[in-house]
């Protein structure tokens, strides 16, 4: 997951943060930007056409996970529509 990285620095570092904080922030702070930075890179492009188990499958993992309604940019990965709003888009109600 870190792909090829300095690790006697990164072990140093480790060291430095804790002996100065008692915990390691700024691994946690790496992982965690790692992790946001590869789920952005292998998310679901605009424009792309998933099958409807690709849908589905999409949808139930998102049910399973905690903060899914947004990016780790903070942009909504989906919006609801009410039946209003899509008749409307429709032309059918105004």
């Amino acid at each position: 997951m870190l792909g090829e990285m300095n690790v006697q620095a990164m072990i140093q570092e480790l060291a430095d943060n804790i002996r100065e904080f008692g915990e390691t922030l700024a691994l946690k702070d790496s992982i965690e930007k790692l992790s946001g930075t590869m789920a952005c890179h292998g998310s679901v492009r605009a424009g792309r056409s998933l099958s409807i188990a690709e849908m589905n499958a999409l949808l139930r993992q998102m049910e399973q996970t905690p903060l899914s309604g947004q990016c780790n940019h903070g942009r909504p990965t989906y919006i609801e529509l009410s039946r209003k709003d899509i008749e409307t888009l429709f032309g059918r109600r105004g």
